[in-house]
């Protein structure tokens, strides 16, 4: 029926007005993280380990030392990563993606790793246990044959090394790759005295609540938090205020911890075969960790071994993730409806390919989603051609029995049934376009691939909002001359409702990324010219009579 039809068209505004809340309403967090936290003073940061008998208890959060922490950090240079080790525990407190740049006019690297007052965020890793370097109140000071290094060949490693007692030797070995975003970092133990060795290695990434330091003009920030999978489920997440209630903890035989943000992350994923603790909580001073504990490693008398994990920093490459870690690229979350935005995005991706522009591409995917709605769209514009036909006749009904609903609405189905109307038929393109534009939009919201892509002319970045609203305005124009091909609702008050319709997308389109407008630009520009073709056909038809 036409009100049903009408009041999907409202849903979908209703679905809009949703979303745009969802893009814009994101208010940074600020940080609760003491202004006076310095590099030159970092507490101790072993991971709890209350789980594994073995391992000593971690020192509390209200009762850490203080470290004097050295300033003199080693610098490491890839053409994906710049890297600042510091060499008291070996943590990794910068990294920024070289080919990722912070925004377009400086086209500096974008920081996602840092540590400075006001916006913490650092891998951390160590030695815990009976034999370890971590867990006895101070830290190891690891020693480098240089402060700097700088990637000239397919890999590049750098140890750092402590002889940690007489016939122990443990190097700290930090593996660079080229045209990869990952670090491995393994410990080399190298025991030659009469006595077994035995520790946990663990990874943790360690956090204050800042928001991230990227341009974030009118986007959203979807998800910001840990990220992690476990044997039952394939993805779980936390954010930190989930994390403030409820410790999470699991054990699972391999797995991963990540931090996700929007369009980055960083993650530890184990490389030691075995099962791993997973944990995640709040620590002091507003800070968070979560990350993972190995299992023991034992290394006999008189001989060596290697354990380790890789880290991972840098974008939401879904090829990449997948290869590094199973359901690593469950992190590009797609929300419920990935089971449609998964194709859609690889059949974006083959488009870019092909036309080497992301906005082309999503023209192209325009295209191809128009052409597989093809035929329904056709019973629809059909259903609303002959609707508009007999908009007079159903006018003159309401009219005749405004008094008597139950009348009225028997005498239209007579109507319907003598001339053959299916007035649910203009419902099925909208019904079945909503979940399809929901899929999309995540998509697209979700795709760093988006992120700076720019199209023609003035649209330089298809991730944010067009600067001069022309997409979003255009759009508008195009949706009021739609509707003018489309059968009045005999309703008064439906009638204005629809005649607002353009303004009202127009409105809150102008603070959707202009990757996303674009596809409604022209998946509204196609719908009205098959929408005429299809009346034209009609009236050749009648014509022949």
């Amino acid at each position: 029926m036409d009100w049903l039809r009408n009041t999907l068209l409202i849903g979908m505004v209703g679905v809009v007005m949703a979303l745009v809340f969802q893009w814009s309403n994101f208010t940074p967090p600020e940080s609760a993280v003491a202004q006076s936290t310095s590099r030159a003073a970092m507490p101790l940061d072993t991971p709890a380990t209350d789980s594994v008998s073995d391992v000593p208890s971690a020192i509390s959060n209200d009762q850490q030392p203080e470290i004097q922490i050295s300033t003199d950090l080693i610098k490491v240079t890839t053409p994906q990563l710049y890297v600042e080790i510091n060499p008291v525990g070996g943590d990794i407190e910068t990294v920024s993606l070289i080919d990722h740049t912070l925004d377009q006019e400086s086209g500096d690297p974008l920081p996602l790793l840092l540590n400075r007052p006001g916006n913490v965020y650092i891998a951390q890793s160590g030695l815990i246990g009976p034999n370890g370097t971590d867990g006895s109140g101070s830290r190891p000071t690891f020693n480098s044959e240089a402060r700097s290094y700088q990637l000239s060949g397919e890999s590049l490693s750098v140890d750092l090394t402590l002889e940690q007692a007489p016939g122990v030797t443990i190097t700290k070995r930090f593996t660079f790759t080229e045209g990869e975003h990952t670090i491995d970092v393994n410990y080399l133990i190298d025991n030659q005295t009469a006595t077994e060795w035995r520790g946990y290695f663990y990874g943790q990434i360690k956090r204050d609540t800042s928001a991230p330091l990227i341009d974030n003009d009118g986007a959203m920030q979807p998800f910001l938090g840990m990220a992690t999978t476990k044997q039952d489920e394939n993805f779980v997440k936390r954010d930190f205020e989930d994390l403030s209630e409820t410790k999470y903890s699991a054990n699972v035989n391999g797995g991963w911890v990540a931090m996700v943000q929007h369009y980055f992350i960083s993650a530890w994923v184990p490389t030691t075969e075995g099962t791993n603790r997973f944990y995640g909580e709040p620590m002091a001073n507003g800070f968070y960790r979560f990350g993972f504990t190995s299992d023991q490693q034992i290394i006999a008398a008189g001989e060596s071994a290697r354990f380790g994990a890789t880290f991972y920093a840098g974008p939401k490459d879904q090829e990449k993730l997948s290869e590094l870690g199973e359901y690593l690229d469950l992190t590009v979350d797609y929300g419920w409806l990935w089971w449609i935005a998964k194709p859609l995005f690889v059949a974006l991706d083959l488009f870019h390919d092909l036309l080497g522009n992301w906005g082309f591409a999503i023209i192209a995917l325009t295209i191809l989603i128009k052409g597989l709605f093809y035929y329904p769209s056709a019973i629809s514009y059909r259903s609303m051609a002959t609707m508009r036909k007999f908009t007079p006749r159903i006018q003159e009904i309401r009219e005749r029995y405004s008094d008597d609903r139950q009348q009225q609405q028997k005498a239209m189905m007579e109507l319907y049934k003598q001339e053959k109307i299916n007035p649910m038929a203009g419902c099925l393109p909208i019904l079945l376009q909503m979940p399809v534009f929901i899929a999309l939009y995540w998509m697209l919201a979700e795709s760093v691939e988006l992120r700076h892509a720019p199209f023609v002319l003035w649209i330089q970045d298809l991730s944010v909002k067009d600067p001069y609203f022309v997409l979003p305005i255009a759009m508008g124009v195009v949706m009021f001359l739609q509707q003018r091909l489309n059968p009045t609702p005999p309703d008064p008050m439906q009638a204005k409702i629809m005649q607002f319709m353009p303004i009202i997308f127009t409105f809150f389109f102008m603070f959707f990324p202009a990757g996303l407008v674009l596809y409604w630009l022209f998946n509204s520009l196609i719908s009205m010219l098959q929408q005429i073709y299809v009346y034209r056909g009609i009236e050749k038809d009648a014509a022949k009579k």
